[in-house]
């Protein structure tokens, strides 16, 4: 059996993503086999600054050389590794880069926010569109919120913004960059009828979860906005006992949700979809594209 994975070096947590592929009368197709998340938090170092610490980067060497082992147990056969925003602002980016192929010996990628959308696209959300909707896809991470337009279940625009969770939690969004976000998104959309949302990342699943809908239905925004008033109404403390959430997911969970009501009010979007994938989904994806379709 082929085996893929992913890791996705992202400015809140590290994701390994081990898949079994097989194939199928519709293609290729994958089931997840393993899924390790460990949260470095990097983007705090980055975002204010500029680089990493040494004391994060023995962490997430450690990490690498702990997901090389992983994968040498599990026989993967190809494998991608692909770091975002906090590697993107960190000055010691590259450096990191060649510690970790001496070291841990894995090749990583610093990708750029565009590569990172496109992708996201792997993920052919497209083919379980509604054609007589236009959709605004909403990825929101650590450091970065990626944005694409569908329109007949075709990317007619997107765009990387500089705003997201740790950036929020550290203050190092900036209000310019809302501002743009907000101009370029009212621009793409305002012509557009029967708007939809689709939201991927980890804080839309979990509130997808948390809110009781069924899989394949959207989550409403009045019902985002009331859990978000929830949340919020909670101390850090109480969200983690009262929710039953994780510290590193307590936080982050308040400026996600911002940026989802946020894009969702600019667009008079009034309903998200969430599909539960993400970036590490969309490198398995992209490794089947790429090594194995016709």
């Amino acid at each position: 059996m082929l085996r893929y994975a992913a890791i996705d070096i992202g400015s809140n947590a590290v994701r390994l993503l081990i898949a079994d592929i097989s194939k199928t009368s519709r293609g290729y197709e994958y089931k997840k086999n393993t899924l390790v998340r460990v949260p470095l938090r990097l983007g705090d170092d980055a975002f204010l600054d500029q680089k990493i610490s040494d004391r994060k980067i023995e962490d997430l060497i450690k990490t690498m050389s702990a997901f090389k082992n992983l994968m040498d147990v599990y026989h993967v056969t190809t494998y991608l590794a692909c770091a975002t925003s906090a590697m993107r602002e960190a000055k010691n980016g590259l450096e990191i880069v060649k510690k970790i192929k001496k070291i841990a010996n894995i090749d990583l990628e610093i990708i750029e926010g565009q590569r990172e959308a496109n992708i996201i696209y792997a993920n052919h959300i497209e083919e379980t569109l509604d054609i007589r909707k236009s959709y605004l896809y909403i990825d929101v991470g650590g450091g970065s919120t990626e944005l694409s337009v569908f329109v007949n279940k075709l990317p007619v625009a997107s765009r990387s913004f500089d705003i997201g969770t740790i950036r929020i939690l550290d203050n190092q969004d900036k209000d310019e960059t809302w501002e743009e976000m907000r101009l370029w998104v009212k621009e793409q959309t305002k012509h557009l009828k029967n708007l939809a949302g689709i939201g991927t990342g980890g804080n839309i699943n979990k509130l997808f979860k948390m809110s009781g809908e069924k899989d394949g239905h959207p989550l409403p925004f009045l019902k985002l906005r009331s859990m978000f008033n929830d949340l919020n109404s909670h101390s850090l403390k109480e969200r983690i006992t009262v929710f039953s959430l994780k510290p590193d997911r307590a936080d982050v969970i308040i400026p996600a949700c911002e940026i989802y009501l946020t894009l969702m009010k600019w667009t008079g979007i009034k309903q998200i979809y969430v599909p539960s994938v993400g970036l590490a989904d969309g490198i398995i994806n992209l490794l089947i594209d790429e090594n194995l379709e016709d």
